[in-house]
């Protein structure tokens, strides 16, 4: 399973399915709120008072999350980070191919 586990954590789409897996849930709890007699507004503002704070932390603890989900099966952390290194050599590489080495 740790090749499922990888791609779901750092494959394709990983960022997406994780804010899906911790918002979608708490949708219909706060569509509760729609039920409280009053104007709409009412409701949608009560309801987004919770749902931003909500979005904010889940976008805020991403790494941290997936990072431990990492660690409990196994696999290495550095993954989460494999793609912006990999950015970071090319271009590395890109410009001592260019310019040579300095040092």
């Amino acid at each position: 399973m740790q090749d499922w586990v990888r791609d779901d954590l750092v494959g394709t789409g990983a960022q997406a399915r994780y804010l899906i897996r911790f918002t979608l849930p708490v949708v219909p709890l706060l569509a509760l709120f729609l039920l409280i007699p009053g104007p709409l507004w009412i409701g949608l503002a009560m309801m987004a008072l919770l749902f931003i704070p909500l979005v904010y932390f889940t976008i805020a603890l991403m790494n941290v999350y997936r990072r431990h989900r990492l660690l409990v099966h196994g696999l290495d952390p550095a993954l989460l980070n494999a793609d912006a290194q990999a950015r970071v050599d090319r271009t590395r590489e890109d410009y001592e191919r260019r310019h040579g080495r300095l040092y």
